[in-house]
């Protein structure tokens, strides 16, 4: 920055605390990247303990669902009032107490006695998810300002983003084979107790970020209700079909809600989500793209997990295992190609190759049948899978961000996480829904022909295979689809790694972002 800039700011408190907020960003990124890893890995550690969780809660076969669905509906419903929570109360408060909140919830679900304090616990666990995750995305966006470390702090932060479900599983067949399933939750609590003791000590949050205008109560309640009516609706959808009146009522309510949020944020003084966070043509591209890729993984997660536990008869533990070349794979995709080529070339050329190499590796899984060698397909496979999300995933994370005033920054965090849990939602519902029907479809024409016990098992356990791979093949649709929004809707350069004079980079320093070169 040129000193005449400089100059004209003076010499105050403000650049001071700039300059101290700055001096910690290293530190303050491994309390952040715990705490995503921590959130991230709670939405499959469950997963695993959830049988042995309700043989001794005694829940019902009908209401065990909900111990997924409870975290799902209150992180994806509050994620955009807690992101505008960050912005008014400030990004670092709001963090830990997110934090405090989430070990707390944890600690209830591992002591839990029956159904309700459980299905509690999880809403409270996601209620104070939504908190944490925009706050923890946004800290990291008003923090590294500098195109080079930038790359460097979000390759990391897509890395736990990508990779954490798959930690999540291996931890979780640890924990429920070797110790108890109440492990699975108090498991939480060291993670969120060091990431907040750390982030209130070394985080010092930039001056002049926060957007104090009043609370926007009928955006928070349009948009709380219209995202818990999607999901759910999606939920519904997979547990009781497409065309049930409640599912569908869930979808028309969804859209009318969401349209009326709409309409509100276009007219109110000071709207939850600004509509310039969304409608700016990147910010547009990253939020759709990166739904669509997750409406693919998630379905992938489910499909490998019960392909390898039930077809291949992997143990909880060998199964978590197994997803290792995936984690590989999006660690070296995230740090060492997205992090190296960030600065040199435009984001759309990392995220649409990304997505399909990626769809390269779902490819492969279209292959998979009853007896498929773990070395000679899915372990190619994931690593493909690993490669690309990781490549995508790193500058996705950045470019949510990209162009936003300190201000927005918390709500245009919350939307990225928003488009995570709705493409969740979406993709294990969905695809799902294919693999079942596909499933049922296989099985009616050829148990027929089985005319043993043991026969008339393989047919079932081929069925299965053949469901999974017929949802894998929209996954590798949808994979395209998102490197297609990429390539047209991301057109943004590369950051530029030279200083700018003049009112250029005035404007950028002052918005707390690297100056993008168009």
């Amino acid at each position: 920055m040129s000193e005449t800039v400089r100059s004209a700011r003076g010499a105050g408190s403000a650049p001071e605390a700039g300059d101290d907020a700055h001096s910690n960003r290293w530190k303050a990124l491994v309390f952040i990247a715990l705490a995503q890893l921590m959130v991230v890995l709670d939405a499959t550690i469950v997963n695993i303990a959830l049988p042995s969780a309700q043989q001794d809660l005694g829940i019902s076969d009908g209401n065990r669902q909900w111990v997924i669905t409870a975290y799902a509906l209150a992180f994806g419903g509050l994620l955009l009032f807690g992101g505008r929570i960050s912005d008014l109360w400030g990004r670092k408060r709001t963090f830990v107490t997110g934090l405090i909140g989430f070990a707390g919830a944890s600690a209830l679900g591992g002591a839990a006695t029956g159904e309700a304090m459980m299905l509690g616990a999880r809403a409270l666990q996601g209620a104070f998810g939504a908190l944490l995750a925009p706050a923890a995305l946004s800290l990291l966006a008003v923090m590294f300002t500098d195109a080079k470390e930038r790359a460097k702090a979000f390759g990391i932060y897509g890395a736990i983003a990508g990779g954490g479900g798959a930690v999540g599983l291996i931890l979780g067949g640890f924990l429920t084979e070797y110790l108890d399933w109440r492990w699975t939750f108090f498991v939480n609590i060291p993670f969120a107790v060091i990431a907040a003791v750390g982030a209130y000590f070394v985080i010092r949050e930039p001056a002049g970020g926060r957007n104090r205008s009043p609370l926007d109560i009928p955006g928070v309640v349009l948009s709380t209700l219209g995202l818990v009516s999607l999901v759910y609706g999606f939920t519904r959808a997979e547990s009781d079909g497409w065309g049930d009146s409640m599912t569908i009522t869930l979808f028309i309510a969804s859209a009318a809600l969401l349209a009326a949020f709409v309409f509100v944020e276009s007219r109110v003084k000071a709207p939850l989500l600004p509509l310039r966070v969304i409608t700016e043509r990147n910010r547009g591209g990253v939020y759709l793209s990166l739904g669509l890729a997750i409406i693919a993984m998630f379905g992938l997660f489910l499909f490998l997990t019960y392909y390898l536990q039930i077809v291949k008869g992997y143990s909880p533990v060998k199964t978590g295992f197994a997803f290792l070349p995936m984690i590989t794979g999006m660690i070296i995709g995230s740090t060492q190609i997205g992090t190296r080529l960030m600065t040199r070339v435009p984001p759309r050329l990392l995220m649409a190759p990304g997505f399909l190499v990626a769809g390269l590796g779902m490819l492969l899984l279209t292959q998979m049948e009853v007896d498929s060698s773990y070395t000679t397909l899915l372990l190619p496979a994931q690593l493909l899978l690993g490669l690309g999300m990781g490549t995508a995933f790193m500058p996705a994370m950045s470019l949510a961000t990209y162009g936003v005033e300190p201000r927005d920054a918390g709500v245009a965090s919350a939307m990225v996480n928003t488009s995570q849990q709705v493409g969740g939602a979406i993709g294990t519902a969905l695809l799902n829904t294919i693999a079942a029907s596909a499933t049922t479809s296989y099985v009616t024409d050829h148990i027929a022909g089985a005319t043993s016990k043991p026969a008339a098992q393989l047919v079932q356990l081929e069925g299965m295979v053949h469901g999974y791979t017929s949802a894998i093949w929209f996954a590798v649709g949808i994979l395209a689809a998102s490197a297609a929004i990429a390539f047209t809707f991301i057109t943004t350069g590369k950051p530029d790694m030279t200083s700018t004079t003049g009112e250029g980079e005035t404007a950028a320093d002052e918005m707390k972002i690297p100056v993008i070169a168009h």
